[in-house]
């Protein structure tokens, strides 16, 4: 049996972390690819530290013949990301920063084996994914990684409307959440870094700008007098972002993901269209995760799926339902090719992916964010639970 009572912790970053910078960059460049050409294969990534970023990896078009006019725009697109995030220090400004494009055409035998030798589309690489949900939260996410986004997030937007100008964009928060018969009660304690415009500023005084968004974000009861507050622990925050320490795509998978709740299955998100199974089938699974616990099936649960390069059809599909699901797993795993076809095109056109939706999901999660109207976080839509249940 699970323990139910216990402390669990989970990070998550600010948009102007580097690796985060990295991310947005990647994602952006994967956005204005798809906005052209929907059918475009893309695998971008992109390196960043003092004064310059470098952008690299493989793009293929349905008219390749059109990739050097669109690479053109690639240097905008990254100074508009930077612009976007609040850079503007003397050795990281969107304006002057140096921006190096190294992307080329995708390699012909990836593409061989993602069109396949008739004509149907297998996976962009062999691979584990993992999805996961839980009730303990409204948007069905461990309450940690949920809520360390949520003051990031917070903390962004008092920054960027100029109610907290001195505030800048580097930022990390870490909470640590105390679980009581299994549901999250209270703060043990609270970790947060934020980047600040001047070194005369002390740790005591960030504190005193970040508490209030803290606690407005933070549900009524879970900060005690006993909750540890860790506020800019090492003191002055001045030098931050790619100036600071470089970054990198891909580099944060967890915060990303699940904080650590749930398995991951290694690969990185950002950068890569929605054939690279990487990501559909990462989204897909937390699809599939959310839908069983909307159902009423289980209080939380973990989709593992699998994947060849080259072939359509995933190689297994496992479900653990940790001892809280009124089915036995193997139950649900039988009804699941039932209602969703999870071939890379299934997923594509199920969760209508091939969409430029992806530069806003590069900063506070991939998942547990709430479904948009022009297609962005399709994969948090709760709208498969009603067949799910009849197909078991």
């Amino acid at each position: 049996m699970s323990r139910q009572n216990y402390v669990f912790t989970s990070e998550s970053v600010s948009e102007g972390h580097p690796d985060k910078v990295c991310d947005r960059i990647s994602d952006a460049i994967l956005d204005a690819l798809l906005a052209e050409d929907p059918l475009a294969r893309v695998a971008c990534e992109t390196f960043a530290t003092t004064n310059r970023v470098v952008i690299g990896g493989e793009v293929g078009l349905t008219d390749q013949a059109r990739l050097a006019e669109y690479m053109t725009r690639i240097p905008d697109i990254a100074r508009a990301c930077i612009k976007d995030i609040g850079y503007e220090q003397d050795k990281f400004h969107h304006d002057t920063v140096e921006i190096t494009n190294l992307l080329h055409e995708q390699s012909a035998h990836i593409a061989q084996g993602v069109t396949g030798a008739r004509g149907d589309e297998g996976a962009g690489d062999q691979g584990i994914m993992f999805g996961y949900a839980t009730n303990e939260t409204d948007a069905l996410m461990p309450a940690p990684i949920q809520y360390a986004h949520a003051i990031l997030k917070r903390l962004a937007d008092v920054r960027k409307d100029g109610s907290e100008p001195t505030l800048r964009p580097d930022a990390k928060s870490q909470l640590s959440v105390r679980y009581e018969d299994g549901k999250p009660v209270g703060v043990t304690s609270i970790v947060l870094s934020t980047q600040h415009a001047d070194e005369s500023q002390s740790s005591a005084d960030i504190r005193a700008i970040v508490e209030p968004y803290i606690r407005e974000v933070l549900p009524e009861g879970w900060i005690t007098p006993d909750t540890e507050w860790w506020v800019n622990p090492t003191g002055t925050f001045v030098i931050g972002g790619p100036d600071g320490d470089a970054g990198l795509t891909g580099r944060k998978i967890i915060v990303d993901t699940y904080g650590g709740a749930a398995p991951h299955g290694g690969g990185a998100f950002s950068g890569k269209d929605p054939t690279k199974v990487d990501r559909s089938a990462a989204y897909v699974s937390r699809y599939l995760a959310k839908n069983i616990v909307a159902a009423g099936m289980a209080e939380r649960a973990t989709v593992q799926l699998s994947y060849a390069i080259g072939v359509a059809k995933p190689l297994s599909i496992y479900v653990d339902t940790h001892g809280t699901g009124e089915l036995d797993g193997a139950e649900i795993e039988r009804a699941i090719p039932k209602v969703i076809d999870l071939t890379p095109r299934g997923i594509r056109t199920h969760l209508d992916l091939n969409r430029p939706i992806y530069a806003r999901t590069a900063a506070y999660g991939h998942f547990g964010r709430a479904p948009e109207a022009d297609g962005g976080f399709s994969w948090e839509r709760t709208d498969l639970a009603d067949a799910l249940k009849k197909a078991v």
